[in-house]
């Protein structure tokens, strides 16, 4: 950097401060593969407790979510109101894409 120069205000750096990692005991790692999707499902434990990290990959692309122990027995009540939904929902047909020009 050009002795004149000073960082940006707008930088991330001034928005999200690096943290010191935090130590976690992995207890528990699953791996499903659903058509093109990748989901690991991770149980942890930190000093703040213990929590579920779901993470979908696709394609090199990762997102996650994290769910803390607590709240597990909701999260899977709702879940399994969804699977029951969708199991007795008829699935709509798609039809495939036209050729151009058609």
């Amino acid at each position: 950097m050009i002795s004149n120069e000073r960082p940006s205000p707008f930088s991330r750096a001034a928005y999200h401060p690096s943290r010191p990692p935090v130590n976690e005991d992995l207890l528990k790692s699953e791996r499903i593969q659903i058509e093109r999707k990748t989901f690991v499902l991770t149980l942890k434990e930190n000093p703040r407790g213990r929590f579920l990290r779901i993470t979908e990959d696709v394609g090199g692309r990762r997102d996650t979510i994290i769910i803390p122990a607590t709240g597990l027995e909701d999260f899977k009540k709702l879940l399994d109101e969804m699977v029951k939904a969708a199991g007795a929902t008829p699935a709509k047909k798609t039809r495939p894409p036209e050729p151009p020009g058609i």
